[in-house]
């Protein structure tokens, strides 16, 4: 994988982000962005899941995070958190969990 080093980061998305094909909205274009990592929702109402891939690409996603998300969603504010360089990925894919 090109595009230097490749970086993990967890995150966690606050607002209306559940219930509007959220998670649906950010598996696509984590894996449009050739991002692996996961998304699911909380008990607490946020959705939540980690990125990795290489750094460039990690930071558009959380861009896209911060604000754009899914057509219906509204965006109060974007958490990051745990960042660090991986070796190799830990993913497969991009996944949604339940």
């Amino acid at each position: 994988m090109s595009g230097g080093e490749l970086i993990s980061v967890d995150y966690e998305v606050f607002g209306k982000v559940q219930g509007v094909f959220f998670r649906k909205h950010t598996q696509a274009q984590g894996k449009k962005l050739g991002l692996v990592g996961w998304v699911q929702n909380t008990s607490t109402g946020t959705v939540q899941g980690q990125l990795q891939g290489p750094r460039k690409k990690v930071t558009e996603m959380q861009q896209w995070l911060k604000s754009t998300g899914s057509p219906k969603s509204q965006i109060t504010k974007a958490e990051f958190k745990n960042e660090k360089m991986v070796v190799h990925l830990e993913h497969s894919s991009f996944d949604i969990l339940k």
